[in-house]
Order: C-alpha cells, then structure tokens, then sequence
C-alpha cells in the first residue's frame, strides 16, 4: 500500500465536512457440515463494518475510499471453503489478519481490508480511473465467463461489492448507449506476468446491448463477448469466451466458456434460467483435483470442475418486506446438484435478516477423491443481519 499513502496524503485534507459517509454493518453466523464422515459441523460468526467516503471537489474530479473492519470467531479447525482470492490484483496491501500473526491459527480473528481508493477525473472526452476500484462484466446470472479479474463464485454468502483491484482505466463514451472501456490491471509488486490489460466496448444495435472483449492475463490471452435483448417480456443473454494459453503450462490447451439463459417477471415473482458450458472442465471426478491445480484455475478464476451445467433461480416476494429465494444449480456429468434456497425479511427501513442454506447433493468423497463436485461440497447454513447507513 506504499504507493497509495503519497495521493492519499493529498486527498485527505480536502475531504472536509462534504464528504459523503456510509457503509453498513453485516453479521452472518455460519455452519459448516463437511462432506468427509467423522467430521463434526463447524461453525463460524463473522462481523464486518464498511465505511465509505465519497467526494466530489468539482465537476471534474471526485473520489472513493473503503474500508472493512472484520471479527471472526470460529471452530480451531479451519472450515472446507472454496474460494477464489479476491486480493489477486493488487500491488500492496494492508496486514491482515491483525490478529493472530502470519502462520498463526486463533478462534478470534481480527481483519482488515482496505477495499477502495481511487480518484476518477472527468475530461471533455473521457473519464479516467486511478486507483482501487471494483471491475466486473457480464449479464449472466450464475457463472460470468467474461469476468476473470475479482469474480464470486456460486457460494459465496456476500457478494454485495466486488472486491477492489489496483487499476488504471479509461471510459470513453461514443454515443447515448456505447462506450469504450479500456484499462491495466497491477499484480502484486507491479510484477507484468501477474498483470493484466483488457479492452471492451459496449453499443448497442437492432436493440440488442453488444459487449466484445479482450483480456491479456498471465500469459493467457481472453477473447470474449456478451449479448444481451429482450424478446417481447423475456430478458435472454449469452456470453462466452475463448481462452488461448500462451505456453507456460504444456499441459493446458485453449478452451471455451459459454453461458446462455433466459429470465422472465411473473408479478410478483422472477424467474431465470441458465445453461453454462466449461470448456476448461474434465468428465471424470476423479480428475478433479488434479484439474484444480492447473493454472487455469488459478489464474483465469475458473472454480467449476465439471464441463455441463444448468441454473434455475426465482424469487418471490411474498410482501413489501419479505422475499423468498431459491437457486439451483447442477453438474449433469456427475450427476451433482447446488441448492441454495434463502428467505430475507426488511424489519425497517435499512435492517434486513435472511436465513439461508447451501446444500451439496451428490456421492460423497472418498478419502482425498471426489465422487462428485457437489457431494464434495460442505453444506453451509446461515443465518445474516444487516444493517445499512
């Protein structure tokens, strides 16, 4: 975080009494149920508190600041999480955990996470972006083959912000509804191999949002794009890459990642659904875990192991202040199924408390080997508290 202290030095005194303060607090109590017999349900509490600072100086210049204070309590033993990092493009950082230090395992942990600090100037012709700053892409609802750089995988219990990457990025528009995006994304000490640069454009034609990309990334080149339109009432998609890997894994070859889906508003209820094609996936369980160690997992932020999936998901609002969720998603080589159903209820303005699950259905491992992805998978109840400011 060395090269931020110097701008933020600057920044701070002009932010003053007009800055814009908010943030919320967020609690989730968690139990993890491992697919492994003889393991016992692990439980977790996690607090975090979000402020963010937001300023405009003029017309032609703001900024944004976050930062997360997180205390977690859980089990000893570590629960089964799969996850992506969502830290991987960034140049420093703060130290986090505070508490314990580095190789050290407590059941209270202390976090931090200084999650954004960029400055965007707007020019006559552009807007220009320095700093932390959330990157995504992709009008699919399950898996987004477009987004590599800080993408949420299907379990993840908190996807409100996207994690913030050290960027410079360059937004030019070209019309009411077009827009050239254009940017350079810092590894961890401004190392180029762990860098990445994208280009994207975004217009629209015959009344259908057209969104062709390019993303060179750790010696892998993404060559991708997202169409979107809506078919009467229906809203449809479909976004698919190619990924060419550019010779530092022999043992990778290129592959395609294809979602197309559809989604439709029945009153008061929503519903989608999804087909998604993994080309960077294998047929055999038992080859999961080696396939989990390529570099294309760990750099293209591929999590899925399998090859052929489908997604269904609805929502229905039962009241102004009720909602009852539910997705499903499931790996048809296996076969394996994800379900995540949730229900959320607004208590008042700006308080809100869901309860929710995420529950593996398939064979079980045996030992160290999959059987199947989602048996493979520990369930996950929580029960969540929000508070917004």
């Amino acid at each position: 975080m060395r090269w931020l202290v110097g701008p933020m030095i600057v920044l701070l005194p002009h932010v003053g009494m007009t800055a814009q303060l908010s943030g919320f607090y967020k609690s989730f109590s968690v139990a993890f149920d491992s697919p492994h017999a003889g393991v016992p349900v692990r439980g977790m509490v996690s607090n975090r508190l979000r402020i963010n600072l937001a300023n405009s100086f003029s017309e032609y210049m703001s900024f944004d600041l976050a930062y997360d204070f997180i205390l977690r309590i859980q089990n000893e033993n570590r629960a089964e999480v799969l996850t992506i990092d969502p830290h991987d493009y960034r140049v420093a950082d703060l130290r986090s955990p505070i508490y314990p230090g580095d190789n050290e395992f407590s059941s209270v942990g202390v976090f931090q996470n200084f999650d954004r600090a960029s400055v965007t100037t707007r020019l006559p012709f552009a807007d220009v972006i320095v700093g932390r700053q959330a990157i995504a892409w992709g009008s699919a609802r399950v898996v987004n083959p477009t987004d590599v750089i800080a993408p949420f995988i299907y379990s993840e219990l908190d996807t409100e912000d996207r994690p913030g990457v050290d960027a410079v990025r360059v937004r030019l528009p070209i019309g009411a509804l077009s827009e050239v995006d254009v940017g350079y994304v810092f590894g961890r000490d401004f190392a180029v191999d762990q860098s990445a640069f994208f280009a994207r454009s975004q217009f629209n034609v015959a009344e259908t949002d057209v969104s062709p990309l390019f993303v060179h990334f750790r010696e892998q080149l993404l060559v991708g794009i997202d169409v979107a339109r809506g078919i009467g009432s229906v809203g449809a998609w479909i976004e698919g890459t190619r990924v060419f890997t550019m010779g530092r894994d022999a043992a990778i070859s290129d592959y395609f990642r294809i979602s197309t889906g559809a989604d439709y508003s029945f009153g008061e209820t929503y519903g989608f659904i999804e087909y998604h094609f993994n080309g960077a996936g294998v047929r055999d369980p038992e080859d999961y875990l080696v396939n989990l160690n390529r570099s294309i997992y760990r750099d293209a932020a591929v999590y899925l192991m399998g090859a052929h999936y489908f997604a269904l998901g609805a929502t229905h609002q039962f009241t102004p202040l009720v909602a009852l969720s539910g997705q499903f998603l499931a790996n048809v080589t296996d076969p394996s199924f994800f379900f995540a159903p949730a229900i959320e209820y607004n208590i008042e303005q700006d308080f809100y408390l869901s309860a929710g699950a995420f529950i593996g259905i398939g064979d079980r491992p045996q030992g160290e080997y999959f059987q199947s992805e989602f048996g493979g998978y520990s369930n996950i109840l929580f029960l969540s508290f929000r508070i917004y400011y």
